[in-house]
């Protein structure tokens, strides 16, 4: 894979993070308005696209790196409950409030109150996916992903498919990145890497079905109902993969196939149009929406900011 020019990485950063941000906004419109026109026709009439705790946490992950220049489980989850407590009404799942209720109340760490969840086994949600995008970006040319991943998805998700749906999502952005979109898609080698850089069995069987769908160019609608839309990391993050290798050259068409086949929508939103945004970059996303998406000179700013930073070896 053709590394893309550093003019270029700027530009990459900016689609990953806005894009993240936009599909996770109207991903959450699909809930209500779930045809394509009538989707289409409340984002004509909108003025603001809201996003939820999805880009709230991926906000968060950003800051943290920023701040730090590295990833720091205490301060990313000294982060996480900060961003939470000015605005718990994003949407969040139960998981990261109880996490920071019993940091404060126990003094143990984010990751060990993580591993004490459904019964000590940890979450599997999608939770740790639907933010990694900061990772997937900072750390696109490192050979500690997988471990930058582990670390930012074990503050709330301890269980081995949560962080592992993570890290593949964070290698999906990180390849993205990586690529010139002028040029032919690399299918094969991109789902290739994938597969051999998932670390769980339900990961890699799911990368071998995404694969297998798309190569035998199956309807997204039969591919949701295969691969999973649920709030699983297993049973989610391998559709948004699969909306993205079905339309890698544009963005709106990823979006779509991502969002209008039910299930966690603003999730399945987030984490295709991730990896979207980071390959086809800022430009390539309809200025309509850019100009639409709630908070987006910051989310801007940060994106910059990360392409900024060198990641400390």
């Amino acid at each position: 894979m053709k590394n893309v020019t550093m003019n270029n990485i700027k530009a990459k950063y900016l689609g990953g993070m806005v894009g993240s941000a936009l599909g996770d906004a109207v991903g959450e419109l699909a809930f209500r308005y779930r045809r394509k026109d009538e989707l289409c026709a409340q984002l004509d009439r909108l003025k603001e696209f809201r996003y939820t705790d999805d880009s709230a946490m991926a906000i968060g992950l950003a800051e943290s790196i920023t701040k730090k220049g590295c990833l720091d489980q205490q301060d990313l989850g000294e982060t996480f409950k900060s961003n939470f407590r000015k605005e718990p009404w994003r949407g969040y799942a139960s998981g990261p409030p109880t996490i920071f209720t019993m940091v404060e109340q126990s003094g143990i760490t984010y990751a060990e109150a993580a591993k004490m969840l459904f019964g000590g086994t940890g979450s599997l949600g999608n939770g740790a996916a639907m933010r990694i995008v900061p990772v997937g970006l900072f750390f696109h040319n490192s050979s500690d992903l997988y471990e930058m991943a582990r670390m930012s998805a074990a503050v709330t998700h301890a269980h081995p498919v949560g962080i592992d749906g993570a890290a593949v999502q964070a290698k999906a952005i990180a390849l993205a990145v990586k690529l010139d979109p002028r040029e032919t898609f690399p299918l094969e080698v991109f789902i290739d890497t994938l597969i051999g850089f998932a670390g769980t069995p339900e990961m890699k069987e799911k990368m071998l079905l995404v694969q297998e769908l798309i190569n035998a160019n199956t309807t997204p609608s039969f591919a949701a109902e295969q691969l999973g839309r649920s709030v699983a990391v297993h049973e989610s993050m391998p559709f948004a993969l699969f909306s993205f290798l079905r339309h890698p050259k544009s963005f709106e068409d990823c979006l779509f196939c991502a969002i209008l086949h039910g299930g966690d929508r603003d999730t399945l939103g987030a984490m295709a149009c991730a990896i979207s945004g980071a390959y086809v970059g800022i430009k390539a996303i309809p200025e309509s929406w850019r100009e639409k998406l709630e908070n987006r000179s910051y989310i801007e700013d940060l994106a910059v900011r990360l392409s900024e930073i060198t990641p400390a070896s």
